[in-house]
């Protein structure tokens, strides 16, 4: 802004909506790359169970569906469910998944700004729980042909043991159980590339540029990414120091599982984290702990969506905490 008044015009809904989606553009383009066209057909059905019940619960709740309709929350929502989910799963999973999302975390709570826990997240938390098997096969880069993936995705080939496997989190998780194992042993198989999984680190290098591009835009503020991935970084990188024959380098957790997708994507939910300035640093630094000790010792090889949705929980406290100082009062808050 070159000029007086300078004052910003405030950003509606749907233009942060639809920036949010053009920045996942980048990190899809390259998944489709690496992995296969498949994901393309899970961000479609995603889209439609989202659009969907998001107007049948507002037809139920009696409000106006065309404005929801159009101001793309929904569809942000879907995208995030379907990116975080395996691309191979069956089509019935993600649109339950959606509709969880939706109708139930989003909804629930009386829609759109009001949710406490992020809804991406609480379904994707759900279906691991409730179908860790399916939750948990992904395929490597350019292991699945487009026509496998359609199959796996529509329910007409389930032999998914036969053609996919781990990710790598929970192959060097499960690997290091092995008696003499190592980090640097267990990362000479295969499913390793040069950074993470093989073909998966591409994927998070795409979504860190479509992050930078939400940054760029002022859509998100620097506190909550850089608190994430500072705080990964810091955590693994003083075990890795400490014993790195049993704890990978920050490199590895912060191009592995949904890092890149988490900090730019999924700990920035405006709705349901934390809003003061040192409180998004609190909250997302919590997210990348609980997120690392669950890959370390959970029994699941990822923890972003656990560690979101308890911290989540903390933001009323967080951000009662963490309030700024209010101009022209000296130490403390005035009560």
């Amino acid at each position: 802004m070159m000029h007086s008044p300078y004052i910003r015009r405030p950003a509606s809904v749907q233009r942060v909506m639809l920036t949010v989606l053009a920045a996942l553009l980048p990190g899809i383009a390259l998944y489709v790359w690496q992995i296969g066209p498949g994901i393309l057909v899970n961000l479609a059905i995603a889209s439609a169970a989202a659009l969907a019940g998001e107007a049948a619960i507002l037809a139920l709740r009696r409000k106006p569906a065309a404005a929801a309709l159009s101001d793309g929350s929904a569809l942000v929502t879907a995208w995030l469910v379907a990116l975080c989910f395996p691309p191979i799963v069956p089509w019935w999973l993600t649109t339950l998944a959606v509709l969880i999302a939706v109708m139930g975390a989003k909804h629930l709570y009386g829609g759109l700004g009001q949710n406490p826990f992020n809804p991406a997240m609480a379904a994707y938390c759900t279906m691991i729980v409730a179908y860790p098997a399916l939750m948990s096969q992904w395929p490597a880069a350019g292991q699945l042909d487009f026509a496998t993936q359609l199959q796996l995705i529509l329910g007409s080939a389930r032999e998914i043991d036969a053609v996919t496997g781990a990710t790598a989190l929970d192959t060097l998780r499960t690997g290091l159980r092995a008696p003499e194992a190592s980090v640097a042993s267990v990362r000479a198989l295969d499913a390793f590339g040069f950074a993470g999984g093989r073909g998966w680190e591409w994927v998070a290098v795409g979504y860190f540029i479509g992050g930078v591009v939400l940054l760029a835009t002022r859509t998100i503020t620097w506190h909550l990414p850089v608190g994430f991935l500072a705080a990964l970084a810091l955590i693994s990188g003083a075990f890795w120091l400490t014993d790195p024959v049993r704890f990978a380098s920050p490199l590895f957790h912060l191009a592995s599982g949904g890092a890149m997708l988490g900090a730019f994507f999924i700990v920035t939910d405006p709705v349901s984290a934390a809003t003061t300035p040192r409180g998004k640093l609190v909250f997302a630094a919590g997210v990348a702990c609980i997120a690392w000790l669950i890959r370390n010792f959970g029994a699941y090889p990822e923890g972003i969506a656990f560690g979101v949705l308890l911290m989540n929980m903390c933001v009323p406290l967080i951000d009662m905490k963490t309030q700024p100082r209010v101009f022209g009062h000296r130490g403390g808050r005035p009560s």
